[in-house]
This record gives structure tokens, C-alpha cells and sequence, in this order.
């Protein structure tokens, strides 16, 4: 099975300095877009969501 990768879009446009996922129905894959061929993380798609839900809770909170 070949995954469909998407650059994170707080990744910006600098170059190969990206974070990319790809979702299957058992897990959210993570890589970093500089080795494309090297490990990833995966996360199931409840830890995933509670995660994404925290970084977009604590990135409203100013230091």
C-alpha cells in the first residue's frame, strides 16, 4: 500500500525542514520530510487527536 504523505502546514516553506503525516484506518504516520526512506512515528488515530487537540490548546496560551 502505497501512503499519501502532507507536509504540516506550520511547516512553512523552508525547504526540507517539514513534518509530514499520512493516516491509515489503524494510524497516523509521522516523518521528517529531510529522510523520506527512514523511520516514522506511528500513533493511533485517538492518541493522535488528543495530541493535535493539545497542541492547538496550548498554542493559544502566551508564555
Amino acid at each position: 500500500m502505497e501512503l499519501l504523505w502532507f507536509k504540516s502546514s506550520y511547516s512553512g516553506n523552508e525547504g526540507a525542514n517539514c513534518v509530514e503525516i499520512a493516516e491509515t484506518a489503524e494510524a497516523v504516520l509521522v516523518r521528517d520530510s529531510k529522510d523520506l526512506t527512514g523511520p516514522h512515528l506511528a500513533f493511533s488515530p485517538a492518541a493522535w487527536q488528543s495530541f493535535v487537540t493539545y497542541a492547538a490548546a496550548t498554542a493559544a496560551v502566551p508564555d
